[in-house]
């Protein structure tokens, strides 16, 4: 699933790799610091609304082999957690 990503006017083309109702991590990228805050904006697969979130860095990857960060959902919106719980549900199934 693709990701927006912004912040302080930076905009950038992200790939998740884990969604859950707390968040997501965002794979092959080059982490912000732990502890930044991004807007993010995201469908989810088979959807046509925009999901949009605030979300801060909580854990990066540096090594080379894995780049990526763990980003934690800032007060979501509850429509857009029901959304990802019915989405994991159906996934999982």
């Amino acid at each position: 699933m693709f990701v927006d990503e912004s912040r302080e006017g930076e905009l950038y083309f992200q790939r998740t790799a884990n969604l859950s109702r707390g968040g997501m991590y965002l794979e092959h990228t080059i982490p912000h610091p732990v502890g930044t805050v991004v807007q993010l904006a995201f469908k989810l697969p088979g959807d046509s609304e925009t999901l949009r979130a605030r979300a801060e860095i909580v854990n990066a990857a540096t090594d080379l082999g894995s780049l990526g960060m763990g980003l934690k959902f800032i007060d979501p919106p509850p429509a857009m957690i029901d959304k990802i719980e019915a989405f994991i549900s159906k996934m999982t199934k």
